[in-house]
């Protein structure tokens, strides 16, 4: 854990996040891992911090939620960081504001053409082993380089939000963001390296320690609650998502009965990147292709042999001239992979980052067990699947495959993996007809695992981005390394971050504008949030004000309270050179509650305590039966959404009810799947929510009557003739 905190201590754009945008860090959801690791950065990252910090909340939320790291066995840190950057994305996700778009044709609508061989050639030349995979980098500039960068030191007196009580009256919002608070804000984020750069020669390198009081019992190394967070001028953080599809990207959903929604968050803002894979029918020729959403990409180590079929002449100009990965090899000629063959022989194989990426987008035949099922053809075919990078992410997680599982034991691949600190060039890589411009990555992080595949140590190296130096983190010591130590580290998680001269310059520019202080008849707001891309990402893309705006153009009553939070008031010079760089908007010079919102809120309350109020009424009378005939089963996925929208969790009522995954045809009978996630409901309750959701299939279980003996009929039937005698 210490090893993967500081990895992500160090990564700007998440980090900034945190501390500039903090407001957005709200979760009703337990255990708030989102407020555990902003009360974390903002510790870490306070001028007047502490030399030690405990992260005893975020240490106990992450054991809450998953089971496996509770103890004190070995765990895996690049499953640590999976885990952590769903949850975080889980609470911070938002609804993306469905709007039209001028070109309704999508990609994925094109993935159903039939395409030739020729075809293909422009979307991918590599191809991906499995879903999985994914690429992407980040790349890193240092702040000392950059005005336009905003420090990460917290200062004492920092005080960047006004308070707004009362948000019925508009005009107290319109005084409360006056534009003299909004200007000294942007311009003190704009212009902190003036700042930073005082802290520096008066503090020198600051070393934090992060222990933990249960750490005197632990017996693994990742489990461990101790960080150290020696941090010279502290850094900023990034996230870190897993290449699993723990988090879906819009527009990846399936399609259900309920439209599905879109959502984003800062994790996915920063992380998420996009792969076509494109699979050739070998007997028709029919190509089809997918797209898939990555969060980190996981890199096989190539042997020996994978490496002289990568790097022989014959096998780099067929991947050539297919526009393949072969590109990374194209300058290389026989004399350089002769001599790395000669080093290769006597030192063992000498393997590099584009070799593990040239690997991993290297074309996968589909054969034999693995045949491609042929839409055309009807019939299982020969295939060869492709694929490469539609849209790179700000940053990038790779994760170089180095245990291999097998069913008794488990071994660890030690071969030394070169990387570059500085300008790996993804280009090759890249789909012809991508809107990503930036393409070059440079380092922050490394997190190094010492060991067997059994029990190991980990470390973290990390560069600081106030002074541009690298650290090594192992537990509670924190030491300065060089930068020969970092690249002869045996990686194991790098994270890169896109890097951008363009984008420096285009914050020095708009640092200079806010230098010359034109007077402004006009005052735009601004989201925060998109600042913050601004100041941190390579790639901001176009202005979003929809976090902070509704569908109507006003303010979301749920989030009045906390405006002053989410936005910024720029001056007019600013917004318009903004705006004409970037595109995006809307344009928003006033605020104000959106009473179109209000109503359909209290509209949507009242619904809320109507259907709980009776639902509960109609459960009760449900337990006081003793013998109800038949039950309904209804499916727990469903009912769980439903119940989080009855209790105020989920802002948006579930779609039909969905019983297909507890049903089961028997017969021409719908009868329930054993063990089906189900639930058991009375018969009025059923009509109740069917009448108001609709959806099916009915799931009806009846109690079977218990038989009576032949001797007990008999007797009744005597009695019952005395009876009548009598």
């Amino acid at each position: 854990m210490n090893a993967a905190l500081q990895a992500l201590s160090n990564c700007p754009p998440l980090t900034q996040f945190f501390l500039d945008c903090g407001a957005l860090a709200r979760t009703d959801k337990k255990p708030a891992i989102c407020k555990s690791y902003l009360k974390l950065m903002t510790e870490l990252w306070h001028k007047s911090r502490p030399g030690s910090i405990v992260p005893t909340n975020l240490f106990q939320g992450i054991k809450t939620v998953n089971p496996t790291f509770r103890g004190y066995s070995q765990q895996d840190a690049q499953e640590f960081l999976r885990c952590l950057m769903d949850l975080l994305h889980e609470e911070l996700k938002e609804p993306v504001m469905e709007i039209e778009d001028v070109h309704p044709t999508s990609v994925e609508e094109n993935m159903e053409e039939d395409k030739s061989q020729s075809d293909l050639d422009f979307q991918s030349c590599e191809s991906c082993n499995s879903s999985d995979k994914a690429e992407n980098e980040a790349s890193y500039k240092p702040l000392m380089e950059d005005p336009a960068e905003s420090a990460m030191l917290i200062q004492d007196d920092e005080n960047h939000s006004l308070v707004c009580k009362d948000w019925q009256k508009e005009k107290i919002l319109c005084n409360k963001l006056n534009r003299t608070n909004s200007m000294e804000v942007l311009e003190k984020d704009m212009h902190s390296t003036s700042e930073t750069a005082e802290f520096l020669n008066n503090q020198g390198t600051v070393k934090v320690q992060i222990h933990s009081r249960l750490s005197d019992y632990a017996s693994g190394d990742v489990h461990t609650n101790d960080l150290s967070a020696a941090q010279s001028p502290p850094k900023s953080v990034s996230s870190w998502s897993p290449l699993a599809p723990s988090h879906k990207v819009p527009g990846m959903s399936s399609p259900k009965k309920k439209k599905q929604k879109r959502y984003r968050s800062i994790i996915s803002d920063i992380f998420d990147g996009t792969i076509i894979s494109s699979v050739q029918c070998l007997t028709c020729d029919r190509v089809s292709v997918t797209l898939e959403t990555f969060q980190d990409l996981s890199l096989p180590i190539p042997g020996k042999e994978d490496l002289a079929k990568l790097h022989s002449a014959s096998h780099q100009t067929s991947l050539v001239k297919a526009g393949s990965c072969g590109e990374a090899y194209a300058p290389q000629g026989w004399i350089a992979f002769f001599m790395e063959y000669i080093k290769s022989w006597f030192w063992g194989p000498v393997v590099t980052l584009q070799d593990c990426l040239a690997a991993f987008f290297a074309r996968d035949e589909l054969k034999g067990d693995n045949m491609y099922s042929c839409e055309k053809c009807k019939k299982l075919r020969n295939g060869v699947k492709f694929c490469k990078v539609q849209t790179f992410p700000e940053i990038l997680c790779i994760h170089l495959k180095r245990f291999r599982h097998e069913l008794m034991f488990s071994t660890k691949i030690g071969t030394h993996v070169s990387f570059p600190l500085e300008g790996l060039d993804l280009q090759p890589f890249l789909a012809k007809d991508s809107p990503t411009q930036v393409v070059t990555y440079d380092l922050l992080s490394v997190i190094c695992h010492h060991g067997t595949a059994s029990s190991g140590h980990y470390i973290a190296y990390c560069r600081n981005n106030l002074n541009n130096l690298w650290y090594e983190f192992d537990d509670q010591s924190v030491t300065e390394v060089t930068e020969s130590t970092v690249q002869n580290a045996e990686a194991y998680v790098l994270f890169y971050r896109k890097s951008s001269e363009e984008a420096q310059r285009e914050r020095r520019r708009i640092s200079s504008l806010l230098n010359m202080m034109e007077p402004s008849l006009l005052q735009f707001y601004i989201s925060r949030q998109w600042l913050n891309k601004f100041k941190t990402f390579a790639e901001p893309g176009p202005i979003s004000n929809h976090d902070f705006l509704c569908v109507h153009g006003g303010v979301p009553p749920r989030k009045a309270t906390f405006i002053e939070n989410l936005v910024l008031m720029l001056p007019q010079n600013i917004w318009d050179n903004l705006y004409s760089r970037y595109g995006g908007g809307p344009a928003v010079n006033h605020l104000y509650i959106c009473h179109t919102c209000q109503i359909e809120a209290e509209k949507i309350e009242k619904r809320r305590k109507t259907e709980l109020e009776m639902f509960v009424r109609l459960y009760r009378a449900f337990q006081e039966e003793e013998s109800p005939s038949t039950f309904y089963c209804i499916s727990m996925q469903w009912f769980r959404e439903w119940e989080g929208f009855v209790k105020g969790k989920d802002s948006d009522p579930p779609g039909p009810v969905d019983n297909t995954k507890i049903a089961v045809t028997k017969c021409g009978n719908v009868t329930l799947k054993q063990g089906a996630d189900s639930g058991q409901i009375s018969e009025e309750t059923w009509n109740f929510l069917q009448t108001i959701y609709g959806g099916g299939p009915e799931v009806i279980l009846r109690p079977p009557v218990a038989p009576v003996e032949p001797d007990i009929l008999q007797t009744e039937e005597k009695i019952e003739l005395e009876t009548r005698g009598l």
